[in-house]
């Protein structure tokens, strides 16, 4: 049975509007955390002039595999193995990357070794969208994300919500600065990096 997630649900026009002014060019996207798949799917199918590349661990490749079977769109690769901790990523470089809600469900090694491999794959003036909730000069934006944050940190000590200023400075380390900070619904924000030109 395929893999369900009804925040992919929710989540997906209001990401897809910010996806279509900031992935306009035609190029090769990297999806980093696909998950159920659903994501790769629908953003696939609304923005046709990008290669979208799907990528997990080895867990969810198989639940990633059924949507876009059946989605069977042109431009959609088959799902990637990719563990953001790994040195070398199996990828050559790519236009622009996605990800959506990993930075938090992460250790912060984890989290900057991401950073870092996006830094090593992204083209030159290539763009980084990174969706899900971030706290603010340390602070919490809302009493939901305090909520999540406790629970996040019950589940797992290592995880929880990132606060914007630490990620912003690991992408100024791999030469992004940061495009725009899109708020979204529930209290969630799409943060895009551009990459250098030189």
């Amino acid at each position: 049975m395929k893999p369900y997630s009804q925040s992919c649900d929710d989540n997906q026009d209001p990401i897809l509007a910010v996806l279509r002014e900031v992935f306009v060019e035609a190029g090769k996207v990297l999806e980093i955390g696909s998950g159920t798949g659903q994501h790769a799917v629908y953003f696939a199918k609304h923005l046709p002039h990008l290669v979208w590349q799907a990528s997990d661990v080895a867990e969810n490749l198989a639940g990633i595999r059924m949507w876009l079977d059946e989605a069977a769109l042109v431009g959609v690769l088959p799902p990637m193995l990719l563990d953001v901790a790994d040195e070398r990523w199996p990828i050559s470089p790519v236009d622009a990357v996605f990800s959506a809600n990993t930075a938090h469900i992460m250790a912060w090694p984890q989290v900057e070794r991401m950073f870092a491999g996006i830094g090593d794959v992204l083209r030159a003036n290539g763009v980084f969208a990174l969706y899900g909730p971030f706290n603010y000069g340390g602070a919490y934006t809302s009493e939901s994300n305090a909520r999540f944050d406790a629970w996040l940190k019950a589940r797992d000590p290592l995880s929880g919500v990132r606060d914007f200023e630490a990620l912003d400075a690991l992408a100024q380390a791999q030469g992004m600065s940061l495009l725009k900070d899109y708020a979204m619904p529930a209290n969630n924000r799409t943060l895009v990096w551009r990459k250098s030109s030189g």
